[in-house]
């Protein structure tokens, strides 16, 4: 994920060959979808930091955070994109 300043101050996911924006005007709109992005991003890091493995659970943990977190970012991009037609 890549952070953009400027006049666009949104967040900009890259999934395969294309690129999605993420408008902070969902995020507003959606503040529970905003949270959970929070919350996961939260989760991740603080797995990623633990020294334990969480009984062997710790990388998938951690890979399902990161593909809740772009689903979500998707869910936001797909909802900008139907607001602005």
């Amino acid at each position: 994920m890549k952070f953009i300043s400027g006049m666009f101050l949104g967040a900009v996911l890259t999934v395969g060959t294309w690129t999605v924006a993420a408008q902070p005007i969902e995020r507003a709109l959606h503040p529970r979808l905003s949270r959970a992005i929070t919350a996961l991003q939260d989760a991740r890091a603080y797995m990623q930091e633990a020294p334990h493995d969480f009984g062997g659970h710790k990388v998938a943990a951690i890979e399902a955070c990161d593909r809740a977190i772009e689903q979500i970012r998707l869910a936001l991009a797909y909802r900008g994109e139907r607001d602005r037609r």
